[in-house]
C-alpha cells in the first residue's frame, strides 16, 4: 500500500469532498476500532446488504460466515462486486434550523472483490483475528476452532485498495441570520462504551 486508497471514480467523494480522506492510515483506524460493517453486493439485479463482524489484517479485511452462508458463498465464487462500508457515530450536531442538523462521524466505503480463503494457515489465522477485533488478546483465552469448526466456516478476504473514507466534526453551519436566534446550538457527543463484562 503507497499510503493511500485509490481513487477512482466510483470511490470518490463528491458530497462535502473536503471531509474525504484517502490516507491508508486514516482509514486503517476506523476499521480498526469499528466492530461492525455492512457488506453490500447484487445478484441478477437484486440487491443485498448484510451485517456482519469482521477484522483488518494489513491490508486486508476478513469476513468469515457459515459454510452455507448466501453472501460469502456469492462473493467467494468470484467475479461479483461488492462494497464495504463502516459507519462510527461521534455526535449529534443540533443547528438553530432544521435544516442545519448532522452528525459528526467518521465513515469508511471500500470497492472490490472477495476471495474465498482456502489456505488453512490463513483461515485459522483470520478467524483468531477476528476473535481478537472483538476483544484484543481473546483468542488466547479461549479454545481454538476445531478442524471441523474450520471446515463448516467459511472465510474471504476483502482489499483494503480502493475507497474512501469522510469525516465530519465540529458544531453547526448556522446560516448568519440565524445565529441570533434564541435556539439552543451544539454538539451532543455520542460513544460506544463497554460495560462491565457478565459472567456465564
Amino acid at each position: 500500500m503507497a499510503g493511500s486508497l485509490r481513487e477512482t471514480d466510483r470511490s470518490r467523494v463528491r458530497r462535502k469532498a473536503d471531509r474525504a480522506r484517502y490516507d491508508f492510515s486514516t482509514v486503517a483506524a476506523i476499521l480498526d476500532e469499528a466492530l461492525l460493517c455492512h457488506l453490500g453486493f447484487a445478484v441478477d439485479g437484486r440487491p443485498w446488504v448484510v451485517p456482519t463482524t469482521f477484522a483488518r489484517v494489513g491490508e486486508r479485511l476478513y469476513l468469515h460466515g457459515a459454510a452455507a452462508n448466501f453472501a460469502l458463498r456469492t462473493l467467494s465464487a468470484g467475479g461479483i462486486e461488492a462494497c464495504v462500508t463502516v459507519t462510527l457515530l461521534d455526535g449529534l450536531v443540533l443547528a438553530r434550523s432544521a435544516f442545519h442538523h448532522s452528525m459528526n462521524y467518521r465513515s469508511v466505503m471500500l470497492f472490490g472483490s472477495a476471495e474465498l480463503v482456502t489456505d488453512g494457515d490463513e483461515k485459522l489465522s483470520a478467524l483468531l483475528a477476528i476473535v481478537d477485533h472483538m476483544e484484543p488478546g481473546r483468542s488466547a483465552a479461549c479454545r481454538p476452532p476445531t478442524e471441523s469448526e474450520l471446515r463448516s466456516t467459511l472465510v474471504v478476504r476483502f482489499p483494503i485498495d480502493e475507497g474512501s473514507a469522510k469525516v465530519r466534526t465540529g458544531g453547526p453551519i448556522d446560516d448568519a441570520e440565524d445565529v441570533a436566534l434564541p435556539h439552543w446550538a451544539g454538539v451532543i457527543p455520542l460513544a460506544l462504551v463497554r460495560g462491565e463484562p457478565v459472567p456465564d
